[in-house]
């Protein structure tokens, strides 16, 4: 992979036009108790960041507390709806435009890398022995050319999310805990009208949600297969029968047990939370989510199923982490450094968790008993240590080319076999367009 970061050639002139540079002092501390730029002049830094209510309040209330500790810096945020945000940044970062500090998605970070809007963190603040030390072992996503480009205050794993009030109408004790319990119990919990019409899914299913985590980072390794090579350079998903074993599976919800449909109550997380659907598969930051929007749901949280009793631990690993732009320096440098160390310290990771339902990144902080012995927090808190990411190198692409090969085999009739060779083809085109 060529060092994209470095300011040479045609990336030069990204770096130019970039705006937020001012003249400099030595990086401090994020807990402000010294001065914060050159002889304590004021210094202003914007930070960016999707548009999830939880979140956006939160980090304003965070913004204050760090303005209040640090009074010569001022934290502008700037919100916007997800499927805007990386058109947003496309644009808006080469013209001048864009912020100091961004909040990216771990499977968006090589793309950024690549397009030259990141800087690496400065391993005077953020060295990779702490970084390896302290977070979770799949913070190695973010680490691209030797160096590391962002940092989480939260992270995710999967779960299954079940109702408890329908799983007792049903008679049912406790939640699956393999593949055959999880089919069987999806259908026991599936109702339909005389016409046919889903009325109560046993399963919600969404392959656009976090259906295409779950297959590649859950139900593959469960099957004995393996995403990608050592190298994360080549696509691995048709190198042994688990590739299509659980593609299969993943399908058969809809495809042959016919406990799900897609956009049934428009998401997959809607219909859980509406009462329309018994389980579904989710992460850890839905259960913010449901707190705000659904107080009175009875439900519960449990591990994955696996494959079979006693088989493989997985579940996907996700998060999102935060950067500073390309181009940012001096001063400005200083004041997003002391943000960002401010943003992944102890105490706002803890609040973090309790307010958004993400889990800390830093293993000392997550397995607290607070966390790893609560019934909600707990089931996702269990399975980090085995978690995994998928190195994604377009996030978005290889999501939408997920999704193309589950409709080419739900509303084409392709074979789930000639669709997962497509889907592969695909992706590995991606892997080598980037690494090449």
């Amino acid at each position: 992979m060529k060092k994209h970061w470095k300011y040479t050639g045609a990336l030069a002139s990204v770096a130019i036009i970039l705006s937020a540079c001012s003249g400099g002092d030595d990086s401090q501390s994020g807990t402000g108790d010294t001065e914060d730029g050159a002889n304590g002049d004021p210094v202003e830094i914007s930070y960016w960041q999707y548009q999830f209510d939880s979140k956006v309040d939160l980090m304003d209330e965070l913004i204050e507390e760090f303005e209040d500790a640090n009074p010569d810096i001022t934290v502008t945020q700037t919100n916007f709806p997800y499927d805007q945000f990386n058109e947003r940044v496309a644009t808006q970062v080469p013209a001048g435009e864009g912020p100091d500090v961004i909040n990216l998605f771990n499977g968006w970070v090589p793309n950024y890398v690549d397009q030259g809007f990141l800087q690496p963190l400065p391993q005077e603040s953020f060295s990779h022995e702490e970084i390896e030390n302290e977070f979770f072992p799949f913070i190695e996503s973010v680490k691209l050319d030797d160096e590391y480009w962002t940092l989480p205050t939260g992270v995710r794993t999967l779960s299954l999310f079940y109702n408890v009030d329908i799983f007792e109408e049903y008679g049912i004790d406790g939640p699956p805990e393999t593949w055959d319990e999880l089919v069987d119990t999806a259908v026991e919990l599936t109702e339909r009208t005389d016409n046919g019409q889903l009325e109560q899914s046993g399963m919600a299913w969404e392959p656009a949600q976090q259906g295409h985590h779950w297959w590649r980072d859950g139900l593959l390794p469960q099957a004995g297969g393996q995403s990608l090579s050592d190298d994360a350079q080549t696509v691995t998903w048709n190198d042994t029968d688990a590739g299509l074993e659980s593609f299969e599976y993943y399908l058969s919800f809809a495809r042959v047990h016919e406990t799900s449909e897609r956009d049934f109550y428009t998401e997959d997380f809607i219909a859980f939370q509406t009462e329309n659907a018994a389980m579904n598969i989710d992460g850890s930051f839905r259960l913010g989510t449901l707190q705000t929007e659904a107080p009175d749901l009875n439900y519960a949280v449990a591990p994955l199923p696996v494959h079979e009793e006693g088989g493989e631990l997985s579940s996907p690993a996700t998060f999102w982490s935060n950067g500073i732009v390309a181009g940012v320096e001096d001063e400005k440098l200083d004041a997003s450094v002391k943000f960002l160390e401010f943003l992944t310290s102890e105490d706002v990771m803890e609040r973090w968790t309790e307010e958004i339902g993400e889990l800390p990144a830093r293993e000392s902080v997550a397995m607290q008993e607070q966390f790893a012995d609560d019934e909600l927090f707990g089931p996702f808190v269990e399975q980090l240590p085995y978690a995994s990411t998928h190195t994604f190198v377009d996030e978005s692409t290889e999501r939408d080319l997920f999704i193309a090969a589950v409709d080419r085999v739900l509303l084409q009739d392709m074979s789930p076999e000639e669709s997962l060779d497509i889907l592969t083809e695909e992706t590995q085109a991606l892997f080598d367009a980037y690494w090449n």
